[in-house]
């Protein structure tokens, strides 16, 4: 079973740097990884909506109701806490979110959002992957003290997240192939490019 010591130790390995066996031993790399692995996973998963971390649900008003424009608002789930709203059931239910809360005109909503999964064995490889590759971009100049090791290590990230973004919008029954985005569409050239 993965760990997040496992995720902290492939970040480690990337850099150069030594295993860790607990994030609460006495060592800089562990310190750094206790330090900055919350902070880095919770980022990654907002950079792209993840299939393995996507969540359906229903959700009920408040009874407080905000002061203009919107005439309903709803408090984002907490279990599992909601990262980042993809959308609504309704693509034409026009809402904002302000703070922990989503303001729209409507009595009841169904939400698609990223959840905070903490269960490490629940992640996609690839995702995985991106995150482990983003907390040794995070972790280079700390840890090794080179800032182009960084800037390898950020590009790393990005290629790891373009390859995720592209397998996770395989993943749909109807993708559209003119244009490319975060909301899982594919481009036409994104097929192209894979097979070279």
């Amino acid at each position: 079973m993965a760990s997040v010591v496992d995720i902290c130790n492939s970040a480690l390995n990337q850099i150069g740097a030594s295993n860790i066996i607990a994030l609460t031993e006495d060592s800089k790399a562990a310190r750094l990884c206790n330090q900055r692995y919350e902070f880095v996973r919770d980022a990654t998963f907002r950079a792209h909506p993840w299939n393995s971390l996507t969540t359906r649900v229903a959700l009920a008003p408040d009874t407080a109701t905000p002061v203009f424009e919107f005439t309903k608002q709803f408090t984002l789930p907490t279990d599992p806490f909601c990262l980042r709203v993809l959308g609504l059931s309704d693509a034409n239910i026009l809402y904002r979110i302000e703070g922990r809360k989503l303001l729209c005109n409507e009595s009841t909503i169904q939400m698609l959002y990223i959840a905070r999964v903490t269960d490490i064995n629940e992640y996609d490889p690839l995702l995985t992957e991106t995150l482990a590759a983003a907390l040794a971009s995070d972790l280079a100049y700390p840890l090794v003290g080179s800032s182009a090791l960084g800037a390898n290590m950020y590009s790393l990230y990005q290629t790891k997240l373009t390859e995720a973004r592209f397998v996770d919008a395989t993943e749909d029954n109807a993708i559209n192939t003119s244009v490319v985005n975060e909301s899982r569409t594919v481009a036409a050239d994104t097929f192209i490019n894979s097979r070279f």
